[in-house]
C-alpha cells in the first residue's frame, strides 16, 4: 500500500511525504521526490498522514461506557474510536464496588486478549472523596492492597494503569504491587499538598508514572498553596513524570493547554481524551459508573435533582478531535500535539519499538485526515479500518 500527504514524522513534517507498507508494517517513509518505488504513486494529496493515536483514559464512546456496558457494548466504543483514528486505546473504569470492577475487569479483559484494547486502566477506586469529579462518592475507599490484586486476577493481567491518590493509605504497598503487576501508575483525584505529591513522585522514581488529567480533580495552583499542579509540573519539566491533558475545549482553557506545553514539552504531556459514552453521539442521558450524566452542547456533568450545574463528567471528544483543539484553538504545532498523542504513551506502554511513529519496521497503524484533521481514513496493522476518498495504492 502507497499513501501520500503531508507525513508527520517523529522530527517534524514532510511536506509531500509517502508511506508505503508491506502487510501489517510500514516499510518506507520519505518524500515524493525520493521516492523510487515500483508501484506508481498516488497524485499528490491535501491529506496529512498521521501515526495512529494511544488513548491512556477514555471511559467509553458510540453509546457504551466501559464502567458500564456489556462485551459488545465495550467492543462497539472501542470501534468507534478506532474508527475515528484512536488504533490503541485503554479502556477507563471509574470507582465502584467490589463486585461491579470485577465483572467489567473481566469483560475488557476479553476485548484485551483479542486485540481491541491495550489494556484496561483504572481510574479509583483508591482516589480522594473530595476531589473524586462525577465519581460516585459511597464508591471510593482507603488504599486496598487486596482488592487491587483481586481486580488485577479478574482482568487476567490486562490492568495497564491505574490512577490513585497520592495521599490513599498503603500507597507504598499499592506502589510495589502496581510495579510488579507492570501496571502504570498514574496520580491524581487528589486533595493532598505539593510536599506529599513530590514525596509520592519520589517514591515512584525509576519506573513510568503519570499525572491524571492535570489540573481537573485537585486543588489549584495558588502562589502560596501551589498544591499538586506545582509538584506535577515541577516533576515534568524534570523528567520525572508525564501528565495527562484533556485539550478539549471543555476541561481546560487553550492557554492551559499551550503553558503547559511551553513549560515542559511534549514528550512529557499525553493528550488523552477522557471520552465517555455520548462521545460521537447526540446529547442526552447517559451513565458513568453508578450516576447519571446529562449531557447538553456536547458537554457531559453530572445530572442533577435542583437543575444546578453538575461536575463536569468525561469528555465528548476523541482523541483525534483533542488532536485537533489542541493545534487550531491552543497553537500547539502539530508535530508536538501529535507526539503527545503517539509518541509519548506508546513510550509509557513499552510499545515505542512497535507503535506510536511513521518509521520503516513500525506496526502500520496510520490515521489519514483532511487539512483540517478530520479523519479520511484509518489503517489499522495495514488493514483499513474506515477509508472515505481516500488517494491510496496497493
Amino acid at each position: 500500500m502507497i499513501l501520500r500527504g503531508k507525513v508527520v514524522v517523529e522530527d517534524g513534517v514532510i511536506a509531500d511525504g509517502v508511506v508505503t507498507t508491506d502487510g501489517d508494517r510500514i516499510s518506507w517513509v520519505g518524500s515524493a521526490a525520493q521516492y523510487h518505488g515500483q508501484v506508481p504513486l498516488p497524485e499528490p494529496s491535501s491529506s496529512i498522514l498521521l501515526p495512529g493515536l494511544i488513548d491512556l483514559h477514555c471511559h467509553g464512546g458510540a453509546g457504551a461506557g466501559f464502567p458500564n456496558t456489556d462485551a459488545d457494548g465495550a467492543r462497539q466504543a472501542a470501534d468507534h474510536h478506532r474508527e475515528h483514528g484512536t488504533t490503541g486505546l485503554l479502556g477507563s473504569l471509574v470507582s465502584a464496588g467490589e463486585q461491579d470492577l470485577l465483572r467489567q475487569a473481566r469483560i475488557l479483559a476479553d476485548l484485551v486478549e483479542r486485540g481491541e484494547l491495550l489494556g484496561i486502566h483504572l481510574e479509583g477506586p483508591f482516589i480522594s472523596g473530595a476531589r473524586c469529579g462525577a465519581q460516585d462518592p459511597a464508591s471510593v475507599i482507603p488504599g486496598d492492597p487486596d482488592l487491587f490484586e483481586r481486580i488485577c486476577d479478574a482482568a487476567r493481567g490486562t490492568v495497564r494503569s491505574m490512577t490513585l491518590a497520592p495521599e490513599t493509605a498503603h500507597f507504598g504497598e499499592l506502589l510495589a504491587a502496581m510495579r510488579r503487576r507492570d501496571v502504570l501508575p498514574s496520580l491524581g483525584h487528589t486533595d493532598t499538598d505539593a510536599a506529599t505529591t513530590s514525596a509520592r513522585i519520589a517514591d515512584a522514581a525509576g519506573g513510568p508514572l503519570t499525572a491524571t488529567h492535570l489540573f481537573n480533580a485537585m486543588p489549584p495552583l495558588h502562589h502560596r498553596a501551589p498544591g499538586p499542579v506545582a509538584a506535577f509540573l515541577a516533576a515534568a519539566g524534570r523528567g520525572d513524570i508525564v501528565v495527562e491533558l484533556i485539550a478539549d475545549g471543555v476541561h481546560l482553557a487553550p492557554e492551559t493547554v499551550s503553558m503547559v506545553f511551553d513549560t515542559v514539552g511534549p514528550d512529557q504531556i499525553v493528550l488523552v481524551s477522557d471520552a465517555m459514552a455520548a462521545a460521537g453521539v447526540t446529547d442526552g442521558d447517559y451513565q458513568l459508573g453508578p450516576l447519571n450524566v446529562r449531557v447538553a452542547h456536547g458537554v457531559a456533568r453530572l445530572a442533577t435533582t435542583d437543575g444546578s450545574e453538575g461536575a463536569i463528567a468525561g469528555g465528548t471528544a476523541r482523541l483525534l478531535d483533542v488532536v485537533r483543539t489542541a493545534v487550531v484553538d491552543s497553537g500547539i504545532r502539530l508535530v508536538d500535539a501529535v507526539a503527545s498523542a503517539t509518541r509519548t504513551p506508546a513510550r509509557l506502554l513499552g510499545l515505542e519499538s512497535d507503535r506510536g511513529t511513521l518509521a520503516p519496521g513500525r506496526r502500520a497503524d496510520i490515521v489519514v485526515t483532511d487539512h483540517q484533521l478530520r479523519p479520511r481514513g484509518v489503517f489499522v496493522g495495514g488493514m483499513p479500518a474506515e477509508t472515505e476518498g481516500l488517494a491510496w495504492k496497493s
